[in-house]
């Protein structure tokens, strides 16, 4: 749940959601249902991700699905870290 938590602040504080991200659940729908999350968002986020919580994502470590929802994201992340 760390994890989740972590990833909820950062999307909270790249996409300037102003706190929206508390309402979120592991089922929110991120990519094509968020509009601040677009490509170039995607890419502020990876960033932030790399950045805040020592990740190294690699190009073809990515794509569409791992932004479908928070759950996917927060997966993704945890199995970054090998957590």
């Amino acid at each position: 749940m760390q994890i989740e938590a972590q990833v909820l602040r950062i999307l909270d504080e790249v996409l300037s959601l102003d706190g929206r991200s508390a309402a979120f659940d592991r089922n929110t729908h991120l990519l094509g249902a968020i509009p601040e999350l677009d490509s170039m968002a995607v890419v502020s986020l990876l960033t932030a991700l790399e950045e805040q919580l020592g990740l190294v994502v690699d190009d073809d470590d990515i794509d569409g699905a791992t932004f479908a929802t928070v759950g996917s994201l927060s997966d993704f992340v945890s199995a970054k870290l090998g957590a």
